[in-house]
């Protein structure tokens, strides 16, 4: 494999780890009262992860008050979008 691969392997893996930490961050987040500059975080932090979230609330409805949206989301983006983006990779460079 070339060092081009490689480096792209890499930053997909970063990229998607990031967004990940993101949603983490973004569910850990929504369980406080937000006031401030917390509250423009939150906001900011919304605005990139809610509609991938929105994706899954469409089929996994609250069970008992509890969103598992969210950590359906996070296994989505771990075990599904960054190995294929990282097969996508290693087949073009090919």
């Amino acid at each position: 494999m070339s060092s081009l691969t490689i480096q792209l392997l890499n930053v997909i893996g970063v990229v998607g780890q990031f967004y990940v930490v993101l949603l983490v961050v973004y569910v850990l987040m929504s369980w406080f009262p937000m006031n401030g500059a917390f509250y423009d975080v939150y906001r900011v932090i919304g605005s990139l992860c809610e509609p991938y979230i929105a994706l899954f609330r469409r089929f996994i409805p609250p069970m008992g008050g509890i969103d598992f949206s969210p950590w359906a989301a996070i296994l989505v983006v771990q075990f599904v979008i960054v190995p294929v983006l990282r097969y996508l990779v290693i087949t073009v460079v090919r």
